[in-house]
Parts: C-alpha cells; sequence; structure tokens
C-alpha cells in the first residue's frame, strides 16, 4: 500500500508544505450510523462552538493556510471550502454535524476535533494508483445533482485527487465523489489526512492515533497500517 498514493510533480512543486497521513484499514466493519457514532458527532460539535465561540474558522491558522492553497489554484475559498472547515463552519452557524455511517461519522469527528480535512475511500472501488494531480479538465467526477447520478469534471488547473477511473475528491479536500465513498458494505478503505505547514507532524499524527482507536473500538479485529506523505515521508 506504500505507493498507493502519490503526489505529482507538478503540486510537489507548487506546494512544499503539504504532508499527509494516510491510514489504510482491513478487516472494517460499516453500517449505519448508530449511537455511538452519533455521540461522536455531538462531541465534536460541541468541541468546535468552544474552540471557534470568538475566533471565525477561515481565521483558524491550518484553515487559512488551506484558503491560501485554494486561491493558488483559483479556487474562492469563501465558497468552496476545506472540508473541515465546510464541517465547522456548519456547527458554529448553527447546524448539526451529518449522520452519514458509523465509519464517515468517526473520521468526521476527527476531521472536527483536529481542524483537519480528512477523507475515507473504499479500497474495493478504487482504480489505483491515487494521485494528488493538476487536472486538465476531461477528467471525469461522479457525483450527483439534483438526487440523480451525474458525471462532472473538475476546471482545468484544479488540484484533485483522482484514480485510474477518474476523480475521486475535487478541490483537495473540498467534495468527494460518489464512487469510492465508504458505504455500509465497506470493510477495506483508506483514510486520508490533508495538512499543510504550520500543522506539524505531532499534531497530525495525534489525529491519526485518535481516528486509529476509534476504528478500533466500531470493528474490533481491524488491521490498520498508516503511511506518510509529502514532506513528512
Amino acid at each position: 500500500m506504500n505507493d498507493l498514493l502519490q503526489i505529482s510533480p507538478a503540486v510537489a512543486e507548487r506546494f512544499p508544505a503539504y504532508h499527509g497521513l494516510v491510514l489504510f484499514a482491513s478487516s472494517l466493519t460499516n453500517g449505519p450510523s448508530d449511537e455511538r457514532s452519533q455521540t461522536l458527532l455531538r462531541e465534536a460539535e460541541e468541541h468546535a462552538r468552544q474552540m471557534f465561540a470568538a475566533t471565525p474558522p477561515g481565521e483558524h491558522s491550518h484553515l487559512a493556510a488551506w484558503r491560501e492553497a485554494f486561491r493558488a489554484f483559483g479556487v474562492k475559498p469563501q465558497r468552496t471550502m476545506n472540508s473541515a472547515e465546510a464541517l465547522i463552519t456548519r456547527v458554529v452557524k448553527g447546524g448539526e454535524l451529518p449522520a452519514i455511517n458509523r465509519l464517515t461519522d468517526a473520521y468526521n469527528a476527527v476531521s472536527v476535533r483536529f481542524v483537519v480535512p480528512c477523507g475515507g475511500e473504499d479500497l474495493a472501488r478504487v482504480v489505483g494508483p491515487v494521485t494528488l494531480k493538476v487536472a486538465d479538465g476531461t477528467e471525469p467526477f461522479e457525483t450527483t445533482k439534483d438526487g440523480a447520478p451525474f458525471i462532472d469534471h473538475p476546471v482545468p488547473g484544479e488540484v484533485v485527487w483522482a484514480d485510474a477511473a477518474g476523480v475521486t475528491c475535487r478541490a483537495w479536500n473540498w467534495r468527494q465523489g460518489t464512487r469510492t465513498r465508504l458505504t455500509d458494505d465497506t470493510t477495506e478503505a483508506y483514510f486520508l489526512f490533508d495538512a499543510l505547514s504550520p500543522m506539524n507532524q505531532g499534531e497530525l499524527d495525534r489525529a491519526g492515533d485518535a481516528l486509529e482507536a476509534l476504528l478500533g473500538e466500531l470493528s474490533p479485529g481491524c488491521q490498520v497500517e498508516r503511511v506518510r506523505l509529502g514532506s513528512a515521508r
């Protein structure tokens, strides 16, 4: 699994401060959101409300760094937020974190608590390798529109995660595609934390520790392997 996720030279050159942490997990047990996973969401919401009681999310140093990165590849971060900021903003505006399924609830809760974008992909649906690249605009992105399946495409120059079959996540960590997202039947997955300076490796590892502990709780007997990306590798 060490080489399943890759960073293109173009992205590495433009964003040298990027570093990621990947948790590859097998023997997982997923399913609909339950009392435990929803408790994780409620606890993360309370944590966010306290953390951002006096400071807008966009002024947090890590979220501000992501805003600058998005601007650098032509995306307006006020409208297209990184996934962590989108979740936190939803909470501080009075909303709740969405209950999706047990594993997705877990990584969203950790994302909010540690203020770091995190996503999960079903390994059985990935057509590897998965590369962080600059899109040319022709890559298919499977999503939904008005409740129906829809094939979209990234904007040329947009930074995306993509495998051999198309884009898995648009605008770096803004919107995940439907093809590879975690489902109730997922048994093998990878969970990706995206970080920029000033988030250091110790902070990223603590987020990984928190998610690994939850995976072990929600899926007793699962196996987890870690891989570092970018400057942390």
